[in-house]
């Protein structure tokens, strides 16, 4: 019982996370530079990490 409200809590968690960072995505989006170094740093470093590696 205690499971299924913690995993209601952390959808409900994750669904507010969502909303509040859209307005910083749309800011990165709006400064180039800002979302390139975002993504090179974030997601896009495991990606370049993968293909240097294979």
């Amino acid at each position: 019982m205690f499971r299924a409200i913690a995993d209601v809590l952390r959808q409900i968690a994750g669904a507010i996370a969502t909303v509040v960072t859209l307005p910083f995505r749309a800011a990165a989006r709006l400064f180039g530079g800002a979302s390139r170094s975002g993504r090179s740093g974030g997601r896009g470093g495991g990606r370049a990490g993968r293909s240097r590696r294979v």
